[in-house]
């Protein structure tokens, strides 16, 4: 589930099942690098403003970056944006995230070979009192060959989601969730998700806050495995399930757990989301060794094959 507001769920039981109660095995350690390394707060980049009063002039802003001091970046507001929206826009964690991105180690402009010289925000979701998503272009330039790179933006923001896996009388079973989503166009079988709600980068506790609301049990904290700690430093432990246009990056966690044979029963086909926010969503339970090839969702390709590789290696605690 992609939430856009605060949660006032329909579980899918009467009220959240602890696994604890079905006697899970207490063999697996959390750990956090992801959280603290993604650790969003960030200080605001300095604006000036430079504000139309006429209607027919666009709303413009101008940003000084440290790495092209002297060559000021100009952002503009597309035509029907209001102000308010623009202001939310550029003071947004988003917009400013992506900013820092640029900068950093292996960042676009870190290297010096590039420019970017003007931003343009095209559209503003809230979500509430805060930006849930923006689009925008960024003119680029790459100073070898003077033309520029692709900049259209669809900007979201991290998020989270759980490879659950489940062991009941030898067969292990992955639990997954079945909903609408309407850019697909399709009915889409995928791993529980959500984007984090706030800065403060809590990975953890948003992926088991997610699964509790999407599928009705709770796990806890400490049985969580960061599957995105096991990649390299260089990645800075993100997955980018679609860098070509979206700035989304994802933690990707695991569980592990042994239930009785009914509670798998109970777990299939049942409906939970919150209707009255358009969640239409039924768990769904399949056997993990036919999950890679019976779902389209790149999340839970991208778990499994970080799970299996890490498997292998002997990285996964016992």
């Amino acid at each position: 589930m992609w939430t856009e507001t605060g949660k006032s769920m329909t579980h899918l039981l009467r009220s959240p099942m602890p696994l604890s109660a079905f006697a899970l095995p207490k063999r697996l350690v959390v750990s956090f690098p992801l959280a603290q390394l993604l650790h969003r707060h960030t200080t605001p980049k300095p604006f000036c403003s430079r504000m139309s009063a006429t209607p027919s002039t666009s709303l413009t802003h101008s940003i000084s970056l440290p790495t092209q001091l002297g060559q000021p970046v100009q952002v503009l507001a597309a035509p029907g944006l209001s102000d308010s929206e623009f202001r939310a826009a550029i003071e947004s964690s988003l917009f400013r995230q992506w900013l820092k991105n640029l900068e950093c180690d292996n960042g676009i402009l870190a290297n010096g070979n590039m420019t970017l010289t003007q931003v343009l925000i095209q559209g503003v979701d809230m979500f509430g009192k805060r930006i849930g998503f923006l689009k925008f272009k960024a003119d680029i330039i790459d100073k070898g060959t003077g033309k520029k790179v692709p900049g259209i933006v669809f900007a979201r923001g991290p998020a989270v989601t759980v490879l659950i896996l489940l062991e009941s009388e030898g067969t292990t079973y992955a639990v997954l969730t079945e909903q609408v989503r309407v850019p697909t166009g399709r009915v889409v079988l995928e791993l529980p998700a959500g984007m984090l709600d706030d800065d403060k980068g809590d990975f953890v506790g948003t992926a088991v806050r997610e699964v509790e609301e999407e599928i009705g049990i709770r796990l806890k904290l400490e049985d969580m495995v960061d599957l995105s700690a096991f990649l390299d430093p260089s990645t800075g432990f993100k997955v980018f399930p679609s860098p070509g246009g979206c700035d989304e990056e994802l933690g990707l966690f695991l569980y592990r757990g042994r239930v009785d044979k009914n509670i798998i029963t109970q777990l299939e086909g049942k409906e939970t989301g919150c209707v009255k926010h358009g969640e239409l969503i039924k768990v769904r339970v399949v056997p993990y060794e036919k999950l890679w090839h019976t779902t389209p969702d790149a999340k839970a390709l991208m778990a499994i094959a970080i799970y299996e590789m890490a498997k292998k290696e002997g990285l996964l605690p016992q």
